[in-house]
């Protein structure tokens, strides 16, 4: 019995839980105009530019006066959308919310090289073709990000340490071993943003307390199993924006870099997921005096909006456009997949196969 646990307790890794808080005051008044807000925790995944599918799923969640949110995981572009989402709420409510996120995303498109010129399809195809070459070090020595500087316009990120209205969970990669290191609400900066969207081919290593970080996708994309153990709802959303099928194998280099990266992006999710069956199975065998996260196990719902499902082609797409019409796109896509889950209670009802991995709902 005591085996049974101890083997629980590694599955879920080693990642420290830490005490969870009570709600902010800005959160708790929200919740206490509308008391039947169903509560959901979100896993926000990074995907460069398909992040704005992510915009549209959470621009629809906050329209809703049915949904509010108890802690959000995310990853590089998942981070941004989550901090930026922390920021709204905490500074004027669900609306506010909506309009940050919209400016954020508007801010990025209009930093975009020629972007406003309609060359944003040949500008990212050369962008990826040159960071097989040349170094960011090299071909940007300064260590120049336009999403500092958009990010510390756009985000209060002393107002967020102090009192966020949702508890965040941001995620890096450390440089010298490779471990996952997840920054809390309590220790959000705009280097710890930085450091999960941190994509070596494009930037700089972010530095933070003598540490070095890239992006959190290399470790995980988005943190799952600690965002369902410090969870306090049952009902987690995980947004899915990397694609994960390929229909026949790539052949010219620009494709096989372009699927390697979708592989090496997806990889973390796909374990952090086997993780969760293997644990449920083992908590199976703990009997009845198994720990709170098997009983934590056993109350799951993790439902999936998944990106791909929605937009044709999004496999060949280049995570690295930015111009208008294709973020448009893709948050339209992200808002109607939000409006058809919330509006499918057959869609959540019971485990479900997902590809090769196990989703419960969906």
């Amino acid at each position: 019995m005591q085996c049974n646990i101890s083997r629980v307790r590694n599955v879920l890794g080693s990642e420290p839980t830490t005490a969870v808080t009570g709600r902010s005051s800005a959160m708790r008044r929200w919740l206490k105009l509308e008391p039947r807000r169903r509560v959901l925790s979100l896993a926000l995944q990074g995907g460069g530019s398909f992040g704005a599918f992510t915009w549209g799923v959470l621009d629809r969640l906050l329209e809703s006066d049915r949904v509010a949110f108890d802690a959000i995981s995310g990853t590089s572009a998942g981070a941004v959308n989550a901090v930026v989402l922390a920021n709204g709420l905490a500074q004027g409510g669900p609306a506010e919310a909506r309009r940050q996120l919209e400016h954020l995303w508007k801010r990025l498109s209009r930093a975009a090289p020629l972007a406003s010129l309609g060359a944003a399809t040949a500008t990212s195809a050369a962008l990826e073709l040159s960071t097989r070459v040349i170094s960011p070090y090299q071909f940007n020595p300064l260590g120049v990000n336009m999403l500092r500087d958009i990010l510390m316009a756009e985000v209060d990120f002393a107002r967020l340490r102090k009192a966020s209205p949702v508890r965040l969970l941001i995620a890096a990669t450390r440089v010298t071993d490779g471990r996952l290191r997840l920054f809390r609400e309590h220790e959000i900066s705009v280097e710890a943003v930085l450091a999960s969207a941190c994509l070596p081919q494009l930037h700089h290593a972010v530095e933070i307390e003598g540490e070095w970080y890239w992006d959190g996708a290399f470790s995980a994309n988005p943190p799952l199993r600690q965002l369902v153990v410090d969870s306090k709802t049952s009902d987690i959303v995980l947004v899915q924006i990397s694609p994960e099928q390929q229909d026949g194998v790539p052949r010219l280099s620009s494709q096989i870099a372009r699927r390697a990266a979708q592989i090496a992006f997806n990889s973390p999710l796909q374990k952090e997921m086997e993780a969760l069956d293997d644990m449920r199975a083992l908590c199976k065998e703990a009997g009845f005096f198994r720990p709170a996260v098997c009983r934590k196990l056993e109350r799951l719902r993790l439902h999936r909006i998944v990106a791909e499902d929605s937009i044709d082609g999004l496999n060949h797409a280049s995570a690295l456009r930015l111009d208008w019409g294709f973020l448009s796109d893709l948050k339209q896509s992200g808002y109607a997949a939000a409006a058809q889950w919330l509006a499918g209670p057959k869609a959540r009802r019971g485990p479900r196969q997902s590809g090769k991995a196990r989703a419960y709902g969906t």
